[in-house]
Order: C-alpha cells, then sequence, then structure tokens
C-alpha cells in the first residue's frame, strides 16, 4: 500500500488486489477529516491469462508487479495501467514477488523452486526496460554488467568494483582461480574468495546439467514430481493420484492451486494426460538409448 498526495490536507493510500479472474484492481483509500475513510476503485488491470497469485508494489508507488498461473510476471506503470514489461522465464506458477526498498531490484518466486532477481535500467526504469540476472543468456557470454548484477545478487556487493576495475565479463568469470582472485583481483579476503568460488561452482554445475526439464504439465502441483497416475479434481486441475487422497483425507476441502472450496471431492481418473506422459518418457528413454 502506498502513500499518494491528495487535495486540502486528505491523504491518499493505493491498495492492489488480486485473484481468481485474471485481473488486477487497483484501489484509492481516502482519510480526510470531512469523510472520515472512503474506499474508491480506480482502475482494472489485465494482461494475465490465468489467476493471479501475487502482486506488489515499488517503493515510490509507480510501478506494480505481478505473479500469476500462467507462469508469467508482469510490471504496470501504475499511474497510466500500461503494461511496462511481461517476464516469462519460470517455468511454474509464480507465487510470489517484491522489489526492492530503494534500488531497481525485482525478486520474483516460483513453484519451479527457483528465484530470480531482474535489474533495472536505472536510466529507463519507466519504460519497462530491465536486465535479466542469470537469464537464458549463456554464463560465458554475460557482460560485464552481467557479471555486475550476478554480484549483487548473491551477496558479494563489496567485491563489485573490483570486478569492475578488472572488466570481469562472463568468461573470465568462469576462469576465475583461488591464484587468481589472490594475486590478480588482490581479494585478501579468505571468505570472499571461498563464497566466490562456491558460487562460480554454482554456475558450473548449471551449465553442465544435462537433465531435460519436465513439462510443466507433467508435474503434480503438489508434489513438483512427475506424475504416475494423474487424476482431474473438481477445480480443473490434474493432480497425482495419491497426493491429492491424502491431501483431502488430512481434511482439506479446497483446492490446492486456487485455496477455493472444491465443489465436490470426486477424482476422475486424466487418461490422456497419463498417455502423454508414457509417451515422453519413452522419448526420453530413446534419446538416451542413442547418446
Amino acid at each position: 500500500m502506498e502513500e499518494e498526495d491528495g487535495e486540502r490536507g486528505s491523504r491518499y493510500f493505493q491498495m492492489a488486489s488480486c485473484g481468481q479472474d485474471n485481473q488486477i484492481k487497483l484501489w484509492l483509500i481516502l482519510f480526510a477529516d470531512s469523510v472520515g475513510i472512503e474506499l474508491k476503485y480506480k482502475c482494472t488491470l489485465s494482461g494475465h491469462s490465468a489467476p493471479v497469485l501475487a502482486c506488489a508494489f515499488s517503493y515510490d508507488g509507480q510501478m506494480l508487479v505481478s505473479g500469476s498461473v500462467d507462469k508469467c510476471v508482469i510490471i504496470y506503470e501504475t499511474n497510466t495501467g500500461n503494461i511496462l514489461h511481461t517476464l516469462s522465464q519460470h517455468t511454474r506458477y509464480v507465487t510470489t514477488c517484491a522489489f526492492a526498498p530503494y534500488i531497481l531490484l525485482l525478486a520474483t518466486g516460483s513453484m519451479d523452486k527457483t528465484v530470480n532477481i531482474w535489474q533495472f535500467d536505472h536510466k529507463q526504469a519507466c519504460s519497462g526496460n530491465i536486465i535479466e540476472n542469470e537469464s537464458k543468456i549463456a554464463v560465458e557470454n554475460w557482460s560485464e554488467e552481467d557479471v555486475l548484477a550476478w554480484l549483487h545478487a548473491q551477496g558479494l556487493t563489496d567485491l563489485v568494483g573490483i570486478f569492475k576495475m578488472n572488466n570481469i565479463d562472463g568468461k573470465e568469470l568462469l576462469n576465475l582461480t583461488k591464484e587468481s582472485l589472490t594475486n590478480e583481483l588482490k581479494i585478501e579476503s579468505l571468505g570472499l574468495r571461498s563464497k566466490v568460488l562456491r558460487k562460480i561452482e554454482e554456475l558450473r554445475m548449471k551449465m553442465e546439467s544435462v537433465s531435460v526439464a519436465i513439462p510443466d504439465e507433467f508435474l503434480c502441483p503438489i508434489t513438483r514430481e512427475l506424475m504416475k497416475d494423474p487424476v482431474i479434481a473438481a477445480d480443473g486441475y490434474s493432480y497425482e493420484k495419491d497426493a491429492m487422497e491424502n491431501w483431502i483425507n488430512n481434511k482439506r476441502r479446497s483446492s490446492p492451486m486456487t485455496n477455493l472450496p472444491l465443489p465436490s471431492l470426486l477424482l476422475t481418473p486424466n487418461r490422456t494426460l497419463k498417455m502423454a506422459i508414457s509417451r515422453w518418457l519413452e522419448t526420453q528413454q530413446e534419446h538416451s538409448e542413442t547418446t
């Protein structure tokens, strides 16, 4: 909720609400001696194609970010309602999002088990120009600016000046060793050197990973694992049968996805999805046998 300037000594606060209608609504809460507290509808923000699970204002109230079941993150300009940017790096539902309080950084969390950090271009923040941190660009192709953004995201802000002075790009980052950190970059702290090397090793492991991403629709929303016996619940979503039965047996009568009451506890086998998963597994096995 963000405060705005009002007229005649009044104070306004902005409030945003989101939900199952795929939309975000903006409201103004007026505090004035003459009328007390008054709630006014401002506008509706559209853009998502599925329920919106989270939304948050920037620290100055000029932007609003939202995350949705459609796996997208949308950044709006609150004064006009215009979409500044749509981010689609997550592979599963985006469940949380937040702006940093005084710097142009955005964090988004998802059921894909990742938190993505987004850095805005300070000169063009209002035009939606942002830089993805650890984006789809291969690490070896990172620019010097990408490396600096990565240092910020990893809590290595103390090293930004050193890396900037030595023009470290993605390729050079991956080639750093204990000796080069000590002798070339002159990093005296053993703890900092160890942390840098550990974070670089994590990047290498990501690059070397050859595991095939499981299609999102094949994963159970409850267990986040590949479904073996998918069933359709009354909320329209598919779940692993055992997981959904356990959910219901624990006296939960709401949807794991929407948190709304389930109109029925009936579970229907999703044979079409089960066949699709079987075909996908066969394809993966054939691929592994030929490589």
